[in-house]
């Protein structure tokens, strides 16, 4: 099953296993049930601490449990956790097996003190970036505590349970058997909704904090790069993020960042994290900001609210709060919204295998998504508002080569429909003609573009018709003492090597401004 190469890696990893651990698998008479069983032999051929049983009885099937001898681990995986979940597999391996997490010792202690009963199940598909995040969170909060069991569960093998609980978007997290959250979701975001007394901890400590010489909103390429820069001049920095890596967190392939030819959005994004945290600099996630208040005279510190009810003062600010996904705004897109209407192909695409599926917009985004889409699905349609595809000539001519695939151009998609539970169809509007069409089908893919996220910042920074925030070339915005970098900004050419740059900049110009005032 596994190459030498990577038995050789598995192997080095394999030999901080520190306990004893058996694997306990339950298989028919499948090929993917050989398939696993030629995995999981693999396993236990490189360390003598993992042993393995074929009797399990699980319904799930292809599936196999990691079980320690005292029986107080709940964790399995039903499926073939190979490509993106294969990391996911090796540090259940290693967890299970008594080598400890990077987590934080408080959140340690706040997942074993949890009570009840927590039955977790997650939905995902090999070619998710974001999955891959919550398994792994899951996985290790059912190692900590016995309270919590998890279930990962290969979306496209199991496509019975998909179907029946209508799952179009993953990650899809249930708990309990009712659906707990969709999306890419991390311990701490996890914890934050089942300990409910979590955020009001939290945003006290937040609140308790001195005042910051740069705080950072945002933690994207440019607000990593604007807290380096700021770390190494030795002034006390803070960044609160929403969610680490931002956008690039959503992003599959990265060919085009200088100097590394080729890599994936949630890696890049664990690196930059990683290069933050060299630096003595305080890293608040799962922070959203809700309101800016500038100070009132020069010298004053600058205040920052957020949803949680922290609030956070600094002598500087660098905004960079980044950009997300456009919606189409059209009736219908919200209340499918994961329920065929899906923003990410990598992601959810393999939830709609042979299933009819459209792609909106016509951009590189948009071509690259119904390229890939159309090797899975039945067919794609790609809308485009234009009367031409904006795409690069090369996927264009990649695109007119797919006997799946049909173009429509010059046309407005106006509504969503479905029976209340999933899409079934999209209308659009014939621009040239204003005569209204009905496609049927199952899934819905919007490629649009995207907007700033400046909308707690209206009235109060100078944004643009666009909504971007107005910066001149050293990044300050019209207050002084505010700046700003990356995607969010009126800098053209949203591009993460650019952010990086701007960042930097942002940064360096804090920094003058600090030492000027």
């Amino acid at each position: 099953m596994l190459d030498a190469t990577l038995k050789t890696q598995l192997q080095a990893y394999l030999e901080k296993v520190v306990l004893p651990f058996e694997i306990v698998a339950s298989l028919d008479d499948s090929a993917k049930s050989e398939e696993l069983l030629g995995l999981l032999n693999d396993i236990v051929s490189l360390s003598d601490k993992i042993a393995l049983r074929t009797d399990g009885d699980n319904s799930r099937k292809p599936s196999f449990a990691l079980n320690r001898p005292n029986g107080n681990i709940s964790l399995r995986f039903a499926g073939l956790p190979m490509g993106h979940e294969f990391t996911s597999l090796v540090l259940a391996l290693l967890q299970v097996g008594g080598h400890p997490s990077k987590l934080a010792q408080d959140v340690i202690t706040q997942i074993q003190n949890l009570e009840g009963e927590f039955n977790f199940e997650t939905y995902f598909s090999l070619s998710c970036q974001n999955c891959p995040d919550v398994v792994q969170a899951l996985n290790l909060m059912a190692v900590l505590n016995p309270n919590i069991r998890h279930v990962a569960i290969d979306g496209a093998l199991f496509q019975a349970e998909v179907e029946s609980r209508q799952i179009m978007s993953v990650p899809s997290i249930y708990l309990n058997g009712e659906l707990f959250g969709q999306g890419r979701m991390e311990v701490e975001q996890i914890l934050a909704k089942i300990d409910t007394g979590a955020s009001a901890r939290d945003a006290e400590k937040l609140s308790a904090k001195d005042a910051f010489d740069v705080l950072v909103i945002g933690g994207g390429p440019a607000g990593a790069s604007a807290a380096i820069y700021a770390a190494r001049k030795g002034i006390r920095t803070g960044v609160a993020a929403e969610r680490f890596g931002g956008q690039v967190l959503d992003t599959m392939s990265i060919e085009n960042f200088i100097s590394v030819q080729e890599t994936e959005g949630p890696k890049l994004a664990r690196a930059l994290e990683e290069h933050v945290k060299q630096y003595d600099v305080d890293i608040m996630n799962l922070q959203r900001a809700t309101a800016l208040v500038p100070a009132s005279h020069a010298g004053g510190l600058h205040e920052i609210k957020f949803d949680s009810g922290a609030t956070l003062k600094a002598k500087t600010v660098i905004l960079s709060t980044g950009a997300r996904w456009r919606e189409m705004n059209v009736p219908g897109e919200q209340q499918y919204r994961g329920k065929g209407v899906a923003y990410c192909p990598h992601c959810d695409g393999p939830l709609f295998k042979g299933k009819r599926v459209a792609v909106i917009g016509g951009g590189n985004s948009g071509v690259e998504a119904a390229i890939d889409l159309a090797g899975i699905v039945a067919h794609v349609t790609l809308i485009e508002f234009d009367s031409q595809l904006r795409a690069d000539a090369v996927l264009q001519n990649k695109l007119n080569s797919l006997g799946n695939v049909t173009i429509i151009k010059s046309a407005l998609t106006t509504e969503v429909l479905g029976d209340g539970q999933k899409v079934s169809a999209l209308v659009y509007k014939d621009r040239n003609s204003d005569e209204l069409h009905t496609v049927e089908l199952e899934g819905i893919f919007v490629q649009i573009g995207l907007l700033p996220n400046s909308d707690w910042l209206k009235g109060v920074v100078e944004l643009s018709p666009r909504g971007e925030i107005i910066v001149d070339a050293k990044g300050g915005t019209n207050i002084p003492g505010i700046f700003a970098a990356g995607d969010v900004t009126t800098v053209p050419y949203k591009q993460i090597v650019i952010a990086v740059g701007e960042g930097a900049k942002a940064s360096l110009s804090a920094f003058d401004h600090l030492i000027r005032s």
